[in-house]
């Protein structure tokens, strides 16, 4: 994966760094850290510079994560509860639960948003139910944006002062990302097969 990122963002610039992270955050597998980083590299070379190459991945992070919010704007809450009364058992959630969480994301959606920026997996996954829970599209999109920016701040800062070494993270960002998505999966299933309705939990 290496090369072929390597390869867009030199062909591309600017450009191909504001395409990859669109990508990354519409198809997870393809890992921020690696894009800013190698963008990192090339501005320690003198090939970009570092104002320019935080503006192009905040604004590809920023519209990835749109695209997800969008669908879930899209989907939209009143729509929501009658699938989850015919198929809350595979979500593990019954309407209660949805209104619970509905009541959560109005308080902390900001805070949920701004803070899933860092976590791998997660932070592209949160856009869906802040469309959901119909978050506001410009609080979404500054809060978005706010954590990109010191995220992408960080990895590209990183690129810049370890150069070619960077490209060494590589090697564990594939299974960090693989870990934490089996991590989920085992905790899916455990809750699917633990999971019961409101009426049997109030038995």
């Amino acid at each position: 994966m290496t090369d072929w990122v390597v390869h867009l963002i030199d062909a591309g610039g600017y450009w191909g760094i504001f395409v990859l992270m669109v990508l990354e955050n519409i198809f997870p597998p393809i890992p921020s850290e690696l894009i800013m980083g190698i963008g990192g590299i090339r501005v320690g070379q003198g090939r970009m510079d570092m104002s320019l190459l935080l503006m192009a991945g905040t604004f590809g992070t920023t519209l990835g994560n749109y695209v997800w919010y969008l669908a879930g704007r899209m989907l939209g809450f009143e729509r929501l509860k009658p699938l989850v009364d015919r198929h809350g058992r595979w979500a593990t959630m019954d309407w209660k639960d949805v209104e619970a969480i509905d009541r959560l994301f109005g308080k902390y959606g900001q805070a949920a948003v701004f803070i899933f920026r860092f976590m791998p997996v997660f932070r592209t996954m949160i856009s869906l139910p802040a469309g959901l829970f119909r978050m506001g599209h410009v609080r979404f999109l500054i809060w978005t944006a706010a954590g990109a920016l010191i995220w992408n701040l960080v990895l590209g800062y990183a690129g810049f002062l370890l150069g070619y070494h960077f490209q060494q993270i590589d090697k564990y960002i594939g299974p960090v990302s693989t870990a934490c998505i089996v991590i989920a999966v085992i905790a899916y299933v455990w809750r699917l097969a633990t999971w019961k309705p409101a009426a049997g939990r109030e038995v």
